[in-house]
């Protein structure tokens, strides 16, 4: 596996501004550098769409998982903005994968040019493609990726691409999973349970999290903010 090179400046080395040289001592404007050099004035380019290089990343991805023939799942925010929540993409995109299928995933990768690193922590991989980072992960907030989690995936399109996304109650259910007392960011995940309150088996994850404080106390948040239904009363 490849990992990350970094260009590092020679030691003693002070690179000066860009657009700026000294002459006799002080700074002048010399203009723009780089990509910006010969660029008329009110004809800049514009930044990087961070947006869609996350997208483009994650097709490219998905099309070699797809094409290798390996079960896999989108997850985490991409896969809320396939299923209809407004993109508000984090750092990176997330890919369901089995553990068993680590090693051949990335030589399949690697094979089309996507780098891949093994990071410290032991439940997911790091790939980087068009400058941005794909988490494929083993275990799902502490739950293993399992036949039966990528089998309830749904195939959807992403920006024209059509590749599995996890169930929306499962990408909820992932979710509440990843609460507890050291992250528990209600905020972020509202606006998922908002837009797929209908797509949603509330009951099931209801079942599923009654003993655990911090999910509960937000599927009660959603009840009082008449997001989804009260719980029935116990006899």
């Amino acid at each position: 596996m490849r990992g990350y090179s970094q260009e590092a400046p020679q030691p003693g080395s002070r690179p000066e501004p860009a657009g700026l040289r000294l002459t006799a001592g002080r700074a002048v404007d010399s203009g723009p550098v780089g990509p910006l050099a010969g660029a008329s004035q009110g004809t800049w380019p514009l930044p990087p769409d961070r947006t869609q290089a996350i997208l483009a990343a994650t097709k490219h991805v998905a099309a070699r998982l797809k094409s290798s023939g390996f079960p896999f799942a989108l997850v985490g925010s991409v896969a809320a903005y396939a299923h209809g929540v407004p993109a508000s993409f984090q750092h990176d995109a997330d890919f369901c994968i089995l553990r068993e299928d680590a090693e051949a995933v990335t030589e399949a990768l690697e094979a089309a040019g996507i780098e891949v690193r093994v990071p410290p922590e032991d439940w997911l991989l790091k790939a980087r493609s068009h400058g941005e980072e794909i988490d494929l992960i083993f275990e799902l907030a502490r739950q293993p990726v399992t036949r039966e989690l990528l089998s309830r995936a749904q195939t959807l399109p992403v920006d024209s691409v059509h590749m599995p996304v996890l169930s929306p109650t499962d990408l909820m259910g992932s979710q509440l999973h990843a609460f507890s007392e050291h992250h528990c960011d209600f905020g972020a995940v509202l606006p998922i349970a908002r837009t797929l309150r209908e797509k949603i088996d509330w009951a099931r994850l209801r079942r599923e999290h009654q003993d655990s404080p911090m999910p509960d106390a937000f599927l009660y948040l959603l009840e009082r903010l008449h997001v989804i239904d009260p719980r029935e009363a116990g006899p």
